[in-house]
């Protein structure tokens, strides 16, 4: 007798007839091009993330035949670059979109775990005063170690504490705080704030806010733009310049903030399930936020690979919601002398 093939778990199949696709694809049989068309990464970045999470993705299991790490990481990187489980790469390694979304839930917590090994402030003196010394050549602008912005990702709406997550465009997202150096390398990441927070107010209950008020950072300071608070630690553009040295302060806090901008316009043309493209991440504000995080470390890591943050192409980036605090700040008086001396000093 027959048995219906809607009783067949997917699992089923892809233990048993399944399987032999998974030993017939192998990495070497395909062009670095198929890859970078499907996944999105070449062969030797892809055989790097196996050596690195491959430990991680082969906990034991009671099948008695584990999904291999490296078909874990094509999955889950298929999913991060085109932002869907319905595609051909889930035929190609012969798995089902069941097994891929448990694939993509554990590489995706392989690469949070490691979050902190690529994604940190650099310590030493050396590296801090290169990053200023990168940062003044590019705009004249002095002091700096890093530019931060938020950026907003669609989510789908939780269960619990719906109206935290709905942004100032009715949207339901995720509120990511992100802070990048010159070359586009993420120094900081919190993926974790509601939509419904407006951008000042993810930086005052920010550990990076705890970080530079307890003196981790020295002498320097980040650039942020209007939607934030002046602080000694955080300069922002002036609301009204009024001398042509604050306007060439301006212009200077400008052109270096925009590479943040860019950043953002990178890492979403790479990863197209931050897009918004294939619709909100179907997940809850939790793993939505560990994908996010996941994404983070993997731009890193390509950035040490080589795989230039300016050369993918640009793409459609969510609208984000335009805020302006500064005017209606309270202010703070030291900052404001900071950057007062600042324009002084150097726009003058």
């Amino acid at each position: 007798m027959a048995i219906p093939i809607t009783v067949l778990d997917c699992d089923l199949l892809l233990y048993g007839r399944g399987h032999r696709t998974l030993d017939r694809f192998k990495l070497d049989d395909v062009t670095d091009e198929y890859l970078m068309a499907m996944y999105g990464f070449p062969r030797q970045f892809i055989y790097y993330l196996v050596d690195l999470l491959g430990a991680s993705l082969s906990r034991p299991t009671q099948r008695s035949r584990a999904i291999s790490p490296e078909t874990q990481i094509l999955a889950a990187l298929g999913f991060y670059t085109s932002g869907s489980f319905q595609t051909r790469m889930g035929d190609t390694i012969g798995i089902s979109q069941a097994s891929m979304s448990r694939c993509v839930a554990n590489v995706t917590e392989a690469l949070v775990e490691r979050a902190s090994q690529f994604i940190h402030f650099p310590t030493d003196e050396t590296s801090i005063q290169n990053l200023k010394d990168e940062f003044y050549g590019l705009a004249g602008m002095p002091g700096v170690i890093g530019v931060v912005d938020c950026i907003h990702v669609g989510i789908k709406a939780p269960n619990a504490e719906d109206l935290s997550y709905v942004n100032r465009k009715g949207l339901h997202s995720l509120n990511c705080l992100m802070v990048c150096d010159i070359r586009g390398s993420l120094l900081n990441v919190e993926t974790n704030w509601p939509g419904s927070l407006q951008d000042w107010a993810v930086v005052q209950q920010s550990a990076l806010r705890s970080q530079f008020e307890a003196g981790m950072h020295k002498d320097c300071w980040l650039l942020g733009d209007g939607s934030f608070f002046l602080r000694t630690w955080l300069m922002t553009p002036l609301h009204i310049p009024g001398t042509p040295a604050e306007y060439r302060y301006n212009m200077a806090h400008s052109a270096t903030h925009n590479v943040i901008e860019k950043t953002f316009r990178t890492i979403q043309s790479r990863f197209r399930c931050l897009d918004g493209s294939k619709g909100a991440l179907q997940y809850s504000p939790e793993k939505s936020s560990h994908i996010i995080l996941a994404c983070c470390v993997l731009h890193n890591i390509s950035l040490e690979h080589g795989m230039d943050v300016w050369s993918s192409p640009g793409t459609g980036h969510m609208e984000q919601p335009e805020e302006e605090c500064e005017h209606m700040e309270a202010l703070d008086s030291e900052a404001d002398r900071v950057r007062q001396e600042l324009v002084l000093t150097h726009f003058s």
